[in-house]
């Protein structure tokens, strides 16, 4: 007879105090996101412990059940009842190799890497780009690898080709390469739409009394401005300063936090109304002076992961403020957003992982250029002999995780050597 408290697998293999596993991990995952946890995630933990897609009509509901019953508790709540629980479940949501991802359609998953314009991609681009390359391998689907360029001051003219041969030499030439700075007017239709629909607004406030209203949680003045004034000032950031057009910190595209979720009296203060675009005269590398107004990542992310239909997203834990932006911009404009999951950092003894500093250490000739041989990049290390299944089966083994990890450089390259052979 099965116990009540455990499931059987199709495979037969026995999951004990199942009732207890689907709590710890819902309360774990609540915890770490903000009181509310996500379903995907759970089951997907469940996954690892030997539950199949196909025993979900089954538990199913049981799971959406509990994982309600948890996000209606209070955070304080959540922590105490974590603390019975935690020992029921293991770090096998974060164990080493490739976990089935949850709500993968028939025609595959839609993924992405994302660097910047800043130089050429290093060792650890192309092992965050692998985790969502073997799931394109693995489901079928599309590997998206998107230059972000939108911030004139730190793009790197170079960069382009740069990032287009390891990205060629990464994912076997299937990815498929975009460049945002040449998707402007799509993010200024955007715009529109947040405006049009009362979800954006133009403000003039200067940063420091703008600064003031998220601190006392009171509007803005520019926050109740009608839908036609905001449009008016639209037009006016995007005008020429000789015709009459706003200057450089004169105004700046806001997002209207909903007062479903807070409005200005949001918990947590980053949500508090985030900016969207703002004037930027420097000169941009690849669209010279064509564009005044430019996106903010906000902005230019959550229009491209529309757009391009991404279906799952990896990405550093860093970006969990922005992660819940995007999210509420998909809210607003009725679509749904990705499923996401976050990678711990890894901080390296005795290795550099900035591109900005690389770049001006090649400029001032301490490198001989960005394959030198002293360099963490993937340039150098194709040049060094190292093969693009290395980058995969590393991904692989470091498995989704986001705990934090120090690593000795020499430690790092010996398991890299490793999947190398």
């Amino acid at each position: 007879m099965k116990s009540k408290n455990s499931a059987t697998s199709k495979k037969g293999k026995k999951i004990k105090n199942l009732d207890k596993k689907i709590k710890g991990y819902a309360l774990k995952n609540a915890i770490a996101y903000d009181g509310k946890a996500k379903q995907g995630s759970i089951v997907s933990a469940l996954f690892n412990e030997g539950l199949e897609k196909k025993d979900m009509k089954e538990y199913g509901k049981k799971i959406s059940n509990i994982v309600n019953e948890i996000n209606n508790l209070s955070l304080k709540e959540q922590e105490k009842e974590y603390e019975k629980l935690k020992d029921f479940i293991s770090e096998r949501e974060e164990k080493e190799g490739l976990r089935d991802l949850p709500d993968v359609h028939k025609q595959g998953v839609v993924m992405r890497l994302a660097p910047s314009a800043s130089g050429a991609l290093h060792v650890m681009h192309g092992i965050n780009g692998s985790f969502s390359y073997n799931y394109v391998k693995k489901y079928g689907g599309k590997m998206i690898v998107r230059i972000e360029d939108t911030n004139p001051e730190n793009t790197y003219e170079k960069a382009y080709e740069l990032i287009k041969k390891d990205a060629e030499f990464l994912f076997e030439k299937k990815a498929k390469i975009f460049v945002q700075s040449d998707r402007m007017e799509i993010y200024y239709d955007y715009a529109r739409k947040l405006i049009d629909s009362g979800n954006a607004y133009v403000c003039t406030c200067s940063a420091e009394d703008f600064r003031k209203c998220v601190k006392q949680k009171k509007d803005c003045p520019c926050r109740d401005d009608s839908i036609k004034k905001n449009k008016q000032k639209w037009d006016e950031m995007l005008a020429e300063i000789s015709d009459g057009g706003l200057k450089p910190g004169e105004a700046v595209l806001r997002f209207k936090t909903p007062n479903t979720s807070g409005g200005m009296s949001h918990k947590n203060p980053a949500m508090r109304d985030f900016p969207l675009a703002r004037i930027n005269l420097q000169e941009h590398p690849r669209q010279k002076n064509k564009y005044k107004v430019w996106p903010l990542m906000n902005l230019a992310v959550s229009v491209d992961d529309i757009e391009m239909g991404m279906t799952h997203i990896i990405r550093g834990k860093d970006h969990r403020d922005n992660a819940k932006r995007q999210e509420m911009v998909f809210k607003v404009l009725g679509k749904r957003y990705p499923w996401t999951a976050f990678l711990g950092r890894y901080h390296f003894k005795g290795m550099e992982l900035s591109t900005t500093k690389f770049r001006k250490e090649i400029k001032s000739g301490k490198y001989s250029g960005w394959d030198d041989s002293k360099l963490p990049t993937i340039a150098s290390l194709k040049k060094r002999g190292y093969k693009p299944e290395a980058f995969w089966k590393m991904a692989e083994h470091i498995g989704l995780s986001e705990v934090d990890k120090v690593i000795d450089k020499k430690d790092f390259f010996k398991k890299l050597d490793e999947f190398n052979e």
